[in-house]
């Protein structure tokens, strides 16, 4: 159903209008703003709006697997994740991981073209309201429209830091080539601004009328304006918003990590906003097709992407129970599988881990979500010559017996049914936790963290490894110490699920971070030592060449670039 509304909406969302009379008629197959203004129209262009969250639109621009809708590019940007595959496949990607970048470079222009792209119907909902007859008849479906135009705009200032705010007004009267400077610069405050609107006009709970998990309610929002402070350094803004959504009781942690991503409780408890993705009864018409090269290759899947490195297996170590804060990178207790051939004889470390990790990870000799025991090097398409080591991903894989979840397309490529949890409930707690540290109130920001790492004690392990895992028991009386064990847990519970990039550049330092992360993994991943080196500049991307080609030079270039 949504890609018969996507395809109406191609033909409905732009109306003619012109002074000539003999011009004043509307081509046949089309409709004005007039002929739209009513609850069916505004919401088939609201259906369009939501429609771009899955990084898919007709007429994309740039490097089509750039548009990375759960962010998984962001991830090969960070130290969560090597971009997978062999050197050679996808050569903009291998430019983005070892951070050559260059202004030209498809994938920048890809993610700037299609959140551009959600902010245009955002804004063509906004106006289509406020055309019709009684534009307070459509409250929520204006607060939705605003939701979706603040997501839009806050992912593009996270990834691209100076971006042109265009507005409904600039939107209809067709003036898109403005200044990413000045009073046409985006800032938080706008985006606060959409996001705060969203939160007192979206209804609080879903049903009578209001249905779909695909849809924010009123908390939804609140959580996200949360984040909004939280990227600001607005503490206690944050904590006071991000503490209402935990309050509001409308959301719980499952009892198990994995819940998350499987299709019967994936928008249970702790979804709070996710892209509705479906295997469609494999027709392959709504899954993950932006996230279709990163299976492994084994089962004659497709295409080897999307590896987890080695500095991320190091950081799920234990000692009593606790993470190794301070001296994972110094150990290699982890050293795993690189170098080895499956027909070669290999021991599985013995160190011990946050069970968390076999869920986040898949590696030689633990089950790999049901499909049997990772057999190592057969299952990986990157050759030890390659930079991307012997991981795989799979928070992103459906499980064995999740036939729901599974569909292939038509060359062969896996286009998963599993939602992407833009933010799910552990990441508003941890959030939270991070305000709480940050206002000084660390006993707070601890309980917290707790509630996150009792989830992960109490879960099933993954059969065949060494798990032990305690939550953090000792009163928190040293900030610093509080703030790293916050940040740190974040890593643990939200690996791979696009967020990492985006927390290390809000904390700060993060070339002498990256720089302790590229000495760590080429230890081991020898290959991966290129003479990489992240600068300041790689804490943005660039805005694409194309798009300041476009505007004329009306957009500029951000700093280093």
């Amino acid at each position: 159903m949504k890609n018969i509304y996507i395809l109406l909406i191609g033909l409905l969302t732009f109306s003619v209008g012109c002074s000539e009379t003999f011009t004043d008629v509307d081509p046949i197959g089309s409709l004005n703003d007039a002929q739209l203004a009513n609850a069916q129209g505004i919401d088939l262009l609201l259906t369009g709006a939501y429609s771009v969250l899955d990084g898919v639109r007709n007429n994309g621009i740039g490097n089509g697997w750039g548009r990375s809708a759960d962010n998984w590019v962001m991830d090969v940007a960070s130290d969560d994740a090597h971009k997978g595959s062999t050197d050679g496949d996808q050569p903009d990607l291998y430019s983005l991981e070892l951070y050559n970048w260059q202004t030209a470079n498809g994938y920048f222009l890809a993610r700037w073209g299609v959140l551009f792209a959600g902010v245009n119907r955002a804004n063509s909902v906004i106006n289509l309201i406020a055309s019709s007859e009684d534009p307070s008849a459509y409250t929520v479906q204006n607060a939705q429209a605003r939701f979706l135009r603040a997501h839009y705009n806050f992912e593009l200032i996270k990834h691209y830091t100076n971006v042109p705010d265009i507005t409904p007004e600039l939107a209809a009267a067709l003036e898109y080539s403005v200044p990413n400077s000045g009073e046409t610069l985006l800032t938080y405050d706008k985006i606060a601004a959409d996001f705060t609107y969203a939160m007192q006009n979206l209804p609080a709970s879903r049903g009578a009328g209001y249905d779909g998990m695909g849809r924010p309610v009123s908390s939804t929002a609140q959580a996200f304006l949360g984040k909004v402070h939280l990227y600001k350094g607005e503490w206690a803004q944050a904590s006071t918003n991000l503490e209402a959504v935990i309050s509001s009781g409308q959301y719980a942690l499952h009892p198990q990590l994995v819940s998350n991503f499987r299709s019967e409780t994936e928008n249970g408890s702790e979804a709070v906003f996710a892209i509705q993705y479906s295997a469609d009864d494999g027709q392959v018409r709504q899954g993950n097709a932006t996230g279709a090269l990163n299976y492994p290759a084994a089962f004659g899947w497709c295409c080897g992407f999307y590896q987890p490195t080695q500095d991320l297996v190091d950081a799920y170590q234990t000692q009593g129970g606790l993470p190794m804060l301070d001296t994972f990178q110094a150990s290699s207790a982890m050293d795993h599988d690189y170098g080895i051939n499956s027909d070669e004889a290999f021991t599985l470390p013995t160190a011990t881990v946050d069970p968390r990790l076999d869920y986040t990870v898949g590696r030689r000799g633990v089950d790999y979500n049901g499909y049997g025991i990772h057999e190592g090097k057969g299952w990986i398409r990157a050759n030890f010559s390659d930079i991307s080591g012997p991981y795989l991903p799979k928070k992103n894989i459906f499980q064995a017996d999740d036939a729901n979840n599974f569909a292939q397309g038509g060359w062969g490529q896996n286009l998963s049914g599993i939602n992407y949890h833009i933010m799910r409930y552990a990441d508003v707690l941890l959030m939270a936790a991070e305000a709480a540290v940050e206002s000084g109130n660390l006993e707070r920001g601890r309980a917290l963290v707790n509630q996150v790492r009792q989830r992960a004690k109490d879960m099933a392990p993954v059969a065949g490894t060494n798990p032990d895992i305690d939550t953090y028991n000792a009163p928190w009386t040293d900030q610093a110490t509080a703030r790293k064990a916050v940040r740190f847990e974040r890593r643990l519970e939200l690996a791979m699920e696009g967020h990492r990039y985006f927390d290390l550049v809000r904390w700060g330092n993060m070339p002498a971070h990256m720089a302790a992360y590229i000495a760590n993994e080429s230890a081991t991943i020898t290959t991966f030592a290129k003479g990489q080196v992240f600068e300041a500049k790689h804490t943005y991307f660039p805005i694409p060449l194309q798009a300041i080609d476009q505007s004329n030079g009306t957009l500029t270039q951000n700093a280093g670039h």
